[in-house]
């Protein structure tokens, strides 16, 4: 045996073993911080869950004007279009019916309208007390004698807050008629401009900054002030949308330049300017994906490009880009998140906290799931916070729907 076989095995032994046995040691201790780190934030997840589902559903003690009973002896689902104007005629007063008249006769109203308007006329149901969804199911029999011995005359019911009926409905002072329709249509409108206008720019800026842009101090200041945008709080992206979008370019944001513009949103506080403030604010979190995805191309790729004749354009257009479409989405689905889920800044810039009139385009009024939900939950009203746990449930719903379109298009790219 060779004299450095003989020192190698003697480091080994002297050395490499105890440090081994510590470093694996080491590895196992973080392992299991690891693995702790991942159960805590499952649990919260979990929690923040079971809170919103919890309220989104339970038992709930429902009083009515007119009892269904008294009305007819049948369901009155089951009645005819002429017994549902009857009773209209019979219990709503001459002003009212005559404004039902102008806006859409009643006999030329479906029975599934004429429906809707006597329950929510002349049944017209209040909820007097509701219980969470964990009371309902573990203290059933508490809260039936509750509601038995405090509500004698209320009808107790398991009710679902999150209906078709939500979904399609506008918003309502009266929660039993609340919906999140004009709401979701909101977020939508915001979402839709804030990625048209932000996805272009952003990877545009990214292509020029990693493809063409040259290392010297100016490029050094653009990138340093472009990651530290990512972090300005969103209230200040607010506050510029307010100077900018609001005051400055008013007439245009709001469609007065064009001839385009609603009288209750003729000062500029329209869709289009919150769009354009939500996309300025995830605008470097495109672009600093975008880099991240386009830096990550190997260079062989544009050497062979280019070696073949191509100019850097086409090396661009045809190769580094599509090999980094599926990072740059992965960043498009984080700013979708970010759009989906802000309040601050659409709350300066004068989102409506409560609208019946859903947007028709970019130049109207709007208000958005997370304003909505806002609104809710300051209400003194218990029910309100009811709809607030729907209404989350159904932002998250919109959030993962957005997200998956995204992740889809972003595997079709990956395979490609």
């Amino acid at each position: 045996m060779s004299a450095l076989t003989r020192t190698t095995e003697t480091f080994t032994t002297q050395d490499f073993s105890p440090r081994l046995s510590q470093r694996r040691r080491a590895g196992r201790i973080w392992a299991v911080v690891l693995q702790a780190a991942t159960v805590v934030a499952m649990l919260a997840l979990i929690a923040l869950l079971v809170n919103i589902i919890d309220g989104a559903f339970g038992y709930a003690a429902v009083e009515y004007t007119v009892p269904p009973e008294t009305l007819s002896s049948v369901p009155l689902e089951d009645l005819s279009q002429d017994q549902l104007i009857t009773i209209l005629r019979e219990h709503l007063s001459t002003g009212l019916l005559r404004r039902y008249e102008a806006e859409k006769p009643l006999s030329e109203r479906s029975a599934e309208d004429l429906y809707g308007l006597v329950v929510e006329r002349v049944v017209a149901p209040k909820v007097v007390a509701q219980w969470s969804l964990l009371d309902s199911v573990f203290k059933r029999e508490e809260v039936l004698r509750t509601a038995a011995e405090q509500y004698p005359d209320a009808e107790l019911r398991m009710v679902s807050w999150l209906t078709t009926r939500f979904l399609t409905a506008p918003q309502s002072g009266d929660p039993m008629r609340a919906g999140v329709r004009t709401a979701i249509l909101g977020s939508l409108w915001t979402v839709a401009i804030a990625l048209l206008t932000a996805f272009p720019i952003g990877v545009g800026a990214a292509i020029y900054l990693e493809e063409y842009a040259r290392d010297n101090a100016v490029n050094r200041v653009i990138q340093v002030n472009i990651n530290n945008l990512a972090g300005v709080p969103s209230i200040i992206y607010g506050m510029l949308g307010l100077a900018v979008f609001v005051r400055m370019l008013g007439r245009f944001t709001s469609g007065v330049a064009f001839g385009l513009a609603e009288p209750s949103a003729a000062n500029g506080r329209t869709i289009l300017s919150a769009g354009l403030t939500l996309g300025l604010l995830v605008l470097p979190v495109i672009i600093i994906n975008a880099q991240e995805a386009i830096r990550a191309v190997p260079g062989s790729l544009r050497e062979a490009s280019l070696g073949l004749g191509a100019t850097r354009w086409q090396t661009v257009w045809h190769h580094v880009l599509p090999s980094a479409l599926p990072g740059i989405l992965t960043g498009t689905i984080l700013a979708i998140s970010r759009v989906m889920g802000e309040t601050a800044p659409l709350v300066v810039i004068g989102a409506s906290t409560f609208i019946t009139v859903d947007p028709s385009g970019p130049f109207s009024q709007f208000t958005t799931l997370p304003i909505q939900i806002y609104q809710w939950t300051s209400r003194p009203q218990d029910v309100f916070r009811n709809l607030a746990a729907a209404a989350s449930l159904v932002l998250l719903g919109m959030l993962l729907s957005l997200n998956a379109v995204a992740i889809l298009l972003r595997n079709r790219y990956r395979g490609k």
